[in-house]
């Protein structure tokens, strides 16, 4: 067995609750609906953890929308009368039913027009139009999953700030990105066309360009050493 399709069982002895986080990767973006899929051997049926946390893509963005799936043994030992028992989750904006209408109108999309597949040729297009980008010498590890692609800037030419730099120079070339440390990741909309590919591909590149060529400001420059 894998690490991956060992962990259920260790959770299972050791009574330990095993937790799937798809916040960001659920719905989709990994390529399988849920991420946890693609932890399963082939030919082996899907992991399924105690809880899925799901939001984000669940209502296509439009509304902000989270929820959590529980295996019936844990929604069982919180199902009484007694409100002492219950799990409480009593927030302003619980079960808002608009979000919640949102959240169907995604998976009626997903069932009926076959999303998945038509993320994997959308991903080809992307993959395709990044080339120039994934050859760049001043990337390593370019990598995708699904529709997730992802690339680290190469330490030596990072400098300062890198994450904020490269967030305001993207927003200068209508770009929302955030990158974490150096890796710059990019999620996009499932409704990538082919010139969307390209736009986006030619305006990351840009961005890299400009944060590479600039020239980090006083405050963030090292202290000189002292003199004799």
């Amino acid at each position: 067995m894998t690490r991956l399709t060992c962990a259920p069982a260790l959770c299972d002895q050791y009574e330990v609750t095993l937790i799937a986080d798809e916040i960001a990767v659920g719905c989709g973006r990994t390529g399988t609906f849920f991420a946890f899929e693609q932890a399963a051997l082939a030919g082996e049926s899907a992991i399924w953890p105690d809880l899925l946390c799901l939001s984000k893509g669940i209502s296509g963005g439009y509304l902000p929308l989270s929820l959590v799936l529980a295996r019936d043994r844990i929604y069982e030992a919180f199902l009484d009368d007694d409100v002492a028992r219950g799990f409480l989750h009593s927030h302003s904006y619980t079960g808002n039913a608009l979000a919640c209408r949102a959240a169907l109108a995604v998976l009626d999309r997903f069932a009926q027009d076959d999303v998945l597949q038509r993320n994997r040729e959308q991903a080809l297009i992307l993959s395709a139009a990044l080339v120039p980008l994934a050859s760049d010498p001043r990337i390593e590890y370019f990598r995708q999953l699904g529709m997730i692609w992802a690339f680290d800037v190469r330490e030596p030419l990072v400098g300062p700030r890198f994450a904020e730099r490269f967030h305001l120079a993207g927003r200068e070339h209508e770009l929302l990105i955030r990158p974490i440390g150096r890796t710059v990741y990019l999620m996009p909309p499932y409704v990538l066309t082919e010139a969307l590919s390209q736009w986006l591909a030619e305006r990351v590149l840009a961005t890299l360009d400009d944060v590479l060529k600039q020239e980090p400001c006083d405050a963030d420059r090292p202290p000189e050493p002292p003199t004799a």
